[in-house]
C-alpha cells in the first residue's frame, strides 16, 4: 500500500494478552468496515453478532499452535533459537523441516549459516542445516535427528514463538484459539483468538453458521515485502458444500483470518464453486486476482509492508483499507496477535 507507508508506533503494539490487561478475549476492540457504503464503525468484538445475519457462514481455522521455538547451540557454542516453521513441502520424510534461526533471545533473525552446520538442540536433539529455503535468506531447509517425531519433541522441549514486543513468557494456551484442534501452526492463526465458546454459542443461536478448515500457518516474521510460503491445508467436503449452499441462498461467507481466505480461494473453481481439497498451497491473493468465494474477513492488524495487505485490498478494496488503517492509528487500535480486530464486509 504505497499510500499508507507508516511506522507502527510502539504504543500500539499489544505486549500482553487482553486477559492480562483485565479484559476478556472477546472484549478487544473491533472495527467494522463496510464495502457497501464505505462506513467504519468502532465497537467491541463481543458485539460481532450485530454485524452478521442468520444464514451467514463463518469459516474458522482449527489449526492449533505448536510450541515451535527451541533453544540450541552452534558448533562454536553460541546460543541460538530455532523456530520450526513447517514440515518440508511435498517431502514424505517428517525429519525434514523448514526452520528460521534467530538470536538466543529471539529478537532478530540470525546472519548467514553454513550448509552442513549442525546445531545441538535442547534435550539432546540435533539439527543439520541443509540449504536455504526457496532461494531466500531467512528460512532454511533442515533435517532433524531427534529420536521421535518433531511434534513429539516440540511438545516436550518447545515453547511458543514469542517476539520482542511481547512482555512476559505467556504459556502455550495464550497462543491457542478456543477451537484449536489439529496441531501444526508455528504461529497462532490469531484472527480467531477473540472468539470464546459463549460468543460462538450466541452466533449459532442467531442463525450464523460455522464450518472448519485447517491451514497450518508458518512463521510470519519479518513479513516485509516477503510473499507467503507454501502452507499445508485441508478443506473438508462438509465445509465446501455448506459454503456453496450459503452463497446459493444469498448468505455471506466470512473468513476468520487470512489463512482461511488462502485455503478457500485455493480450492475455489473459476466459476466460484468451493471444492473439498487438501495439500500445499502457494496461492498469493492480490487485488488483481481478487477473491472468488470470500465475501468478508475477520482479521487482525498487519504491518504496513506485510504481504497480507494485498489480500486485505482484494477483499475490501484499497480505498476502504487505507481509511481503516488511518482510523486504526487515529483511534489507538492495538496490533499483533494479542491486539484488536477488524471485520471487513
Amino acid at each position: 500500500m504505497s499510500a499508507l507507508g507508516f511506522e507502527l508506533p510502539a504504543a500500539l503494539e499489544a505486549r500482553e494478552p487482553p486477559e492480562a490487561r483485565g479484559i476478556a478475549r472477546d472484549q478487544v476492540r473491533l472495527m467494522v468496515a463496510r464495502r457497501g457504503d464505505g462506513s467504519i464503525v468502532h465497537t467491541c468484538f463481543r458485539e460481532l453478532p450485530r454485524f452478521l445475519s442468520g444464514g451467514d457462514l463463518l469459516v474458522i481455522n482449527t489449526s492449533a499452535t505448536l510450541p515451535a521455538a527451541v533453544a540450541a547451540r552452534r558448533t562454536d557454542g553460541a546460543g541460538v533459537r530455532v523456530h520450526f516453521a513447517t514440515t518440508a513441502p511435498h517431502v514424505p520424510d517428517q525429519r525434514w523441516w523448514v526452520v528460521e534461526l534467530r538470536t538466543a533471545d529471539g529478537a532478530r533473525p540470525l546472519g548467514a549459516v553454513s550448509r552442513g552446520e549442525r546445531l545441538m538442540l535442547a534435550g539432546g536433539g540435533e539439527l543439520e542445516i541443509v540449504a536455504p529455503y526457496a532461494s531466500g535468506a531467512r528460512l532454511l531447509l533442515a533435517r532433524a535427528e531427534l529420536g521421535v517425531t518433531v511434534t513429539s519433541y516440540l511438545a516436550r522441549h518447545g515453547e511458543p514463538i514469542r517476539y520482542g514486543y511481547v512482555t512476559g513468557r505467556w504459556p502455550l494456551d495464550a497462543y491457542q484459539t478456543a477451537y484449536a484442534m489439529v496441531p501444526g501452526s508455528a504461529e497462532m492463526p490469531s484472527a480467531g483468538r477473540p472468539f470464546t465458546p459463549e460468543l460462538i454459542t450466541r452466533l449459532t443461536a442467531s442463525g450464523v453458521l460455522v464450518a472448519p478448515i485447517t491451514l497450518h500457518a508458518g512463521v510470519s516474521s519479518p513479513e516485509r515485502h516477503e510473499p507467503p510460503y507454501p502452507e499445508r491445508y485441508e478443506v473438508p467436503e462438509s465445509t465446501a458444500r455448506l459454503a456453496n449452499a450459503v452463497r446459493g441462498w444469498g448468505g455471506r461467507v466470512i473468513a476468520v483470518g487470512t489463512t482461511v481466505v488462502r485455503a478457500l480461494e485455493t480450492v475455489a473453481t473459476h466459476d466460484a464453486v468451493v471444492r473439498a481439497g487438501s495439500g500445499w498451497t502457494g496461492l498469493v491473493v492480490t487485488p488483481a486476482r481478487g477473491v472468488a468465494v470470500v465475501d468478508g474477513l475477520i482479521t487482525g492488524w498487519h504491518e504496513p509492508e506485510a504481504s497480507h495487505f494485498q489480500m486485505l485490498e482484494a477483499v475490501g478494496g484499497s480505498e476502504l483499507i487505507e481509511r481503516s488503517y488511518s482510523a486504526a492509528l487515529e483511534h489507538g487500535y492495538l496490533w499483533h496477535e494479542f491486539g484488536d480486530s477488524q471485520l471487513i464486509v
